[in-house]
């Protein structure tokens, strides 16, 4: 509000001025600007250059002072040309003498001679009078020169004095992290966010430090009291100097108090993620934010009670990461590709209304809890091919808008995938589902692949829609089978599938050609209402001590 009030305050005075500017100005001269356009055009376009190069000088003022880092000098002036002078003093004697040749010929032949005297004098001095003037400006270009030049070195000095402050900053911050004490270690990652909130250009290297420190070894604490340290710290309170033999703090980090270090790792994990976030919890503009381009890799970091909710991660690697505790990603923007390939999620993992703009990249990771990824969103192709989840599972409503792997996946719980939608295929062949599966009113605009899927539990799909081919071949149903009202558009594969226990299609529609051929049900099968478009085929298929209801399949 402020910043558009500036703006129509300043459009406003600036209007104000220009229209008293103009009524000083004779009409008559007014009339003359405006019936030649020779004279019209260049002054309206010298107007819009200079008011453009005004507001740009003015952003670029404003982007420079937001900014606490040193401003590095602005182009390099070249060399003076050795020819400049020399040349220079030929353009005065030219300029000089064309003047006093041309004020000479102005003077008239006819008249007195004393007058024509008096006039060739003058002109010969109104002719000197334009060559110093000439070498007046000359001179005050060389002058203007020389203070550039005066002004740029001062400016090189001065951001030579600002990176060497920065780059002294950083290192004192950087040796503070290897101290045994905690408290030194806090003390160097805060001087590290400051400097990296101060200095625009060094901030992503700073956070790679931050995660450097994150990806170091580290063993959670259990419940027994740490031990003390067996080697002291030296007087300043940073970690030894290297032995002789180069070895450098192996013993220092194992004599470090895990607890503590628990806290500076949280410590750690709240920089990043205060720094990442956007908005504010009330939803304005977060003065803290460092923009979207951060790269985070934590790549096999210890990471613990992680919240990263609401922060804008441009790109993510978390590749075997082992995340102790909850992990929070909820409502969280991953711009570029999030990569969590075997990462380990000792806790909940929540990652319910995430945005993946880019990839989503689950592949063999580990989920020892609570899974949510409900409302979440992933524009690029993800995968979770070999994903091991230990507990519920819940993808319910989730948007894949690329390809969408979950080959050969463990579902040790329920697994929850209704009202989920898959622009693209999906590819669930060899999944194992140990508890019931979930995916009533599930839109498959792609292939759907669930080959030699297992289904101990129960598996619901009733109300979902397949508008590409579905492939269930030889899958295994343990439990109670329901496709009620679903919609087969294109082809559907139930070959050699087992139903051990009921198969319920109950108001299904096969819109084109379906098989069941050496399909086995156990349990009763159910295809009351059942619509078949096109050929059904049950070649093969055993119905021993089941019940079969429905309308007598067409075979071809």
């Amino acid at each position: 509000m402020t910043k558009r009030l500036s703006v129509a305050l300043t459009a406003a005075g600036g209007l104000v001025l220009l229209a008293v500017a103009l009524s000083l100005v004779p009409w008559s001269w007014l009339a003359v600007v405006a019936s030649r356009w020779s004279v019209l055009l260049p002054a309206a376009g010298g107007s819009a250059m200079l008011i453009g190069g005004v507001v740009l000088r003015r952003r670029d003022g404003l982007k420079h002072e937001l900014s606490a880092a040193p401003v590095p000098p602005g182009r390099q002036v070249r060399p003076l040309r050795s020819w400049v002078i020399p040349a220079g003093i030929v353009l005065v004697g030219v300029v000089t003498w064309v003047a006093v040749t041309r004020l000479q010929e102005s003077v008239p032949t006819v008249g007195d001679g004393v007058e024509r005297a008096k006039l060739r004098v003058e002109s010969i001095r109104t002719g000197l009078t334009i060559g110093a003037s000439v070498t007046a400006a000359f001179a005050l270009l060389l002058a203007f020169r020389r203070q550039q030049l005066a002004e740029r070195t001062q400016q090189a000095t001065e951001y030579d004095a600002g990176e060497k402050r920065v780059t002294e900053l950083y290192v004192k911050a950087a040796d503070q992290l290897g101290a045994i004490k905690a408290p030194v270690r806090l003390a160097g990652l805060y001087a590290l966010e400051r400097l990296a909130h101060d200095n625009p250009v060094h901030r992503q290297s700073i956070v790679e430090v931050i995660c450097a420190y994150l990806r170091m070894p580290y063993t959670p604490p259990d419940d027994q009291p740490a031990t003390e340290p067996n080697v002291p710290p030296t007087a300043d309170g940073l970690a030894p100097a290297a032995t002789p033999n180069g070895a450098s703090g192996d013993s220092d980090i194992a004599a470090m108090d895990p607890r503590d270090e628990r806290q500076v790792r949280l410590a750690a994990q709240r920089i990043l993620a205060r720094h990442l976030r956007p908005t504010t919890a009330e939803g304005k503009p977060n003065p803290l934010y460092w923009g979207a381009k951060v790269v985070l890799d934590l790549s096999e970091a210890v990471l613990i009670d992680l919240d990263f909710a609401g922060c804008h991660l441009h790109k993510a690697v978390f590749t075997k990461a082992q995340l102790a505790g909850d992990a929070v990603f909820g409502g969280a923007t991953f711009s570029g590709g999030a990569v969590f390939g075997g990462a380990t999620f000792s806790g909940g993992a929540l990652f319910s209304r995430a945005r993946f703009s880019g990839y989503a990249d689950f592949n063999g990771a580990k989920f020892s809890g609570y899974a949510d990824f409900d409302g979440a969103a992933v524009s690029g192709y993800a995968t979770f091919g070999k994903v091991a989840f230990g507990g519920y599972a819940v993808f319910g409503g989730v948007a894949f808008g690329g390809h969408t792997v979950f080959r050969e996946a463990t579902f040790g719980d329920g697994a929850g995938f209704g009202g989920a939608r898959f622009s693209s295929g999906a590819e669930f062949s060899g999944a194992r589902f140990s508890s019931y599966a979930m995916f009533g009113n599930t839109t498959f605009s792609g292939h759907a692949a669930f080959g030699k899927a297992t289904f101990s539990g129960n598996a619901r799909f009733s109300g979902a829609t397949f508008s590409n081919y579905a492939m269930f071949g030889e899958t295994v149903f343990g439990g109670y089978a329901m496709f009620v009202e679903a919609r087969f558009i294109r082809e559907a594969g139930f070959g050699g599938a087992i139903f051990d226990g009921d198969a319920d299609f109950g108001g299904a529609t096969f819109g084109s050609d379906t098989w069941f051929d050496e399909a086995t049900f156990s349990g009763d099968a159910r295809f009351s209402g059942v619509t078949f478009s096109r050929s059904a085929s049950f070649g093969g298929a055993t119905h021993a001590g089941a019940r079969y209801e429905g309308p007598e399949p067409v075979t071809e």
